[in-house]
């Protein structure tokens, strides 16, 4: 657990990355797509959490609530900068021109979220995936993991990387048999797809603090393809009540408990992101 000051207990390595948090400004719109109301999160409120758990890189994810308006995350990158990497959000209407600018501003990946409040269907991921790759993006997809296996060929056939957030997002904690988590591994198995392990409280019944269905998850992913685990806060914790428990440094507490050894710490907080977003 966590010290009583509000650190991390373990060691962390230089040039540790949060792989997943986003930033929002006061009183920029929302997106008509928003499922709600954006939540409080400045900049300068994740820069204290940032020195706090003494992260140096930071990738800053596109929130649900801005849909295709990706100027907040551009924002949030120059003024969380240096160490800033981005994902947008982008479709079938956005130009060649655009995703240049985008890329030569940090951006990284693309995000396609596909639970409510997301700005993209199905139908634009395999078209959107191809043309981003061409710019060196990764897809970045959030899903109810249950439903993976539904869409395995579709995602297995992208030409680039994917990045999976939260542990595969099971809505309902599944053990390894579940079809769902049987498409996971296989993805795994392409050498292309990597997991974001973070946010377990989203999708937990045990519940705090050990989280205890969605560690038996994690433990199994990052034992299976160490090489292609991240880690992340998912601060500001969209959507979770503001009741002091769901702390980052007892997060990045938790991933002892899934990755023991320092060295594979290391290798997930600092190594493979470097290469992912090309820190």
């Amino acid at each position: 657990m966590a010290s009583e000051a509000g650190k991390p207990t373990i060691e962390v390595p230089p040039g540790a990355c949060d792989t997943h948090m986003h930033v929002y400004y006061a009183g920029h719109p929302a997106a008509p797509t928003a499922a709600a109301p954006p939540p409080d999160g400045p900049p300068e409120a994740y820069r204290a959490v940032q020195r706090r758990l003494g992260l140096e890189r930071v990738v800053v994810v596109q929130p649900s609530a801005y849909g295709f308006d990706n100027e907040p995350t551009l924002r949030a990158m120059r003024d969380l900068a240096p160490g800033t990497r981005g994902v947008a959000v982008v479709g079938p209407q956005t130009s060649d021109a655009e995703l240049d600018r985008l890329t030569k501003a940090g951006i990284r990946g693309a995000r396609f979220f596909m639970l409510p409040g997301g700005a993209l269907p199905w139908e634009h991921l395999a078209e959107t995936g191809a043309r981003v790759q061409n710019f060196g993006w990764h897809v970045q997809l959030q899903m109810d993991g249950r439903l993976l296996h539904e869409r395995l060929d579709l995602v297995r056939g992208f030409p680039g990387q994917v990045v999976i957030d939260h542990n595969g997002k099971f809505l309902e904690p599944v053990g390894r048999d579940h079809p769902g988590m049987q498409a996971l591994y296989a993805l795994l198995d392409t050498g292309r797809v990597w997991v974001k392990c973070s946010a377990p409280y989203e999708t937990s019944k045990t519940g705090h603090p050990k989280f205890a269905d969605v560690s038996a998850i994690a433990r199994g992913l990052i034992a299976h393809a160490p090489e292609r685990m991240l880690w992340a806060t998912n601060w500001p914790h969209p959507g979770q009540p503001k009741d002091g428990r769901t702390d980052e440094a007892m997060l990045l507490d938790l991933l002892a408990d899934w990755a023991p050894d320092a060295g594979l710490r290391k290798r997930i907080l600092v190594d493979n992101p470097a290469a992912l977003y090309g820190f």
